[in-house]
C-alpha cells in the first residue's frame, strides 16, 4: 500500500496533468470559436460582449506584476490565494523564480 506522501505526490502530478489538459482543450476550443466567428463575420459585440473581446480582470491590487505565467498570466505575488497557474507550477516541482518578470 502506498504511503500518504506518495499518494499526495501522485495527486499533485495528476492535478498538474489535468490543468495542462484543460489548457490544451481550452486553446483548441478558442481557436475553433475564432475560426467560426471569422467564417460567419461574427464580432464580440454580436455576442453581447461589453468589453469588445478584452478580458476584464477582477484584480483588487494595483501592485506591479512580478511573475508572468506560461500563458502570459500576470501575478504580483501578494498575500492571498495563489492563481491556478501558480499552484500548477509549484505542484509540478518548478520554481516561481523561472517566471519572474
Amino acid at each position: 500500500m502506498a504511503s500518504y506522501s506518495e499518494l499526495m505526490e501522485q495527486a499533485q502530478k495528476l492535478m498538474a496533468q489535468a490543468e495542462q489538459a484543460r489548457k490544451d482543450e481550452l486553446s483548441a476550443v478558442i481557436a475553433d470559436i475564432k475560426a467560426k466567428m471569422k467564417q460567419f463575420g461574427i464580432t464580440a459585440a454580436d455576442l453581447g460582449s461589453s468589453t469588445g473581446g478584452k478580458k476584464v480582470g477582477k484584480s483588487k491590487s494595483n501592485a506591479a506584476a512580478k511573475y508572468r505565467g506560461p500563458n502570459g498570466e500576470l501575478w504580483a505575488g501578494g498575500p492571498g490565494r495563489k492563481p491556478e497557474w501558480v499552484r500548477s507550477v509549484l505542484a509540478s516541482g518548478k520554481s516561481l523564480d523561472d517566471y519572474l518578470i
